[in-house]
């Protein structure tokens, strides 16, 4: 079980969301030190002010982390200021949802460097230092939309793929060095925040943020190589595998209303 009591946990796009929420509950469960990385500055201070005022040490640094040049110089701020990351927490991403076409070249860049590329980047930041301690966790959510193609997410799903593929194998790389470094993989459905609002689910249910966060927390404790929510989406690939491709297109996207869950999708307005 990954110890959180004491540990000092980083989680990107913790100002809002399930990000802000995961990190009021490992406060709560007696972590030293929370660092919230976050792009909207003011959300980011409003957060880290509530949370310092309930008596809790939390520094925070707005970092666009579409930007190496300044994961990085954030990265050596957290080093002198803070100490070694414990827990990293890839929580950021976004979402475009149109039809591919309809996509320009500057979204699906932006989506896959969000989404993907600094996850990998800000991970090979701190997983040295981890590995060299033989002690740290990290946590990468992915996304069910990583485990099915759906239409107009196309882009999205292509980068949770991404994540999926890396971070399990990265699971397996500490594996074969038998590194105690833990790595967990998170694969939820949507969750009702305002990143999928509109999304409409005809038969799996919408998940709620306080019911993830604590998952995705339980799974961490439990050093668990996926969280998958709801339980249903566990069974995803045994379908796949099982189904031909057009029954499962039948099934999963019609019956149960997956391949229209993006008709009415207005996502977060800024």
């Amino acid at each position: 079980m990954s110890t959180i009591r004491n540990k000092i946990a980083l989680i990107t796009g913790a100002a809002s969301g399930i990000g802000k929420l995961m990190g009021d509950l490992l406060l709560q469960k007696g972590l030293q030190t929370l660092v919230i990385w976050d792009i909207n500055e003011g959300m980011m201070e409003s957060t880290a002010k509530g949370l310092k005022e309930r008596g809790f040490n939390v520094f925070a640094y707005c970092v666009d982390i579409a930007n190496p040049t300044a994961m990085h110089a954030a990265a050596a701020l957290i080093k002198k200021d803070v100490g070694k990351i414990d827990i990293l927490i890839n929580n950021a991403g976004i979402i475009v949802g149109k039809s591919f076409l309809n996509h320009s070249e500057q979204e699906i860049e932006s989506t896959m460097r969000i989404n993907v590329t600094a996850m990998m980047y800000l991970t090979k930041i701190f997983l040295a230092e981890m590995i060299a301690t033989n002690e740290g966790h990290l946590i990468n959510i992915a996304s069910a939309a990583g485990m099915t193609s759906n239409p107009n997410m196309s882009v999205y799903v292509a980068s949770k793929w991404a994540v999926i593929g890396w971070s399990d194998s990265l699971y397996l790389e500490m594996k074969k060095i038998k590194s105690a470094v833990c790595v967990t993989t998170v694969t939820p459905y949507y969750i009702n925040t305002g990143m999928f609002d509109g999304v409409k689910s005809k038969v799996i249910p919408i998940l709620q943020p306080a019911v993830a966060a604590k998952k995705i927390i339980r799974g961490i404790e439990n050093n668990k190589r996926f969280v998958r929510m709801p339980g249903i989406v566990y069974i995803l690939f045994f379908v796949k595998g099982i189904l031909p491709a057009s029954w499962f297109d039948r099934v999963v996207g019609q019956w149960m209303g997956v391949y229209h869950s993006m008709d009415e999708f207005k996502g977060r307005r800024i």
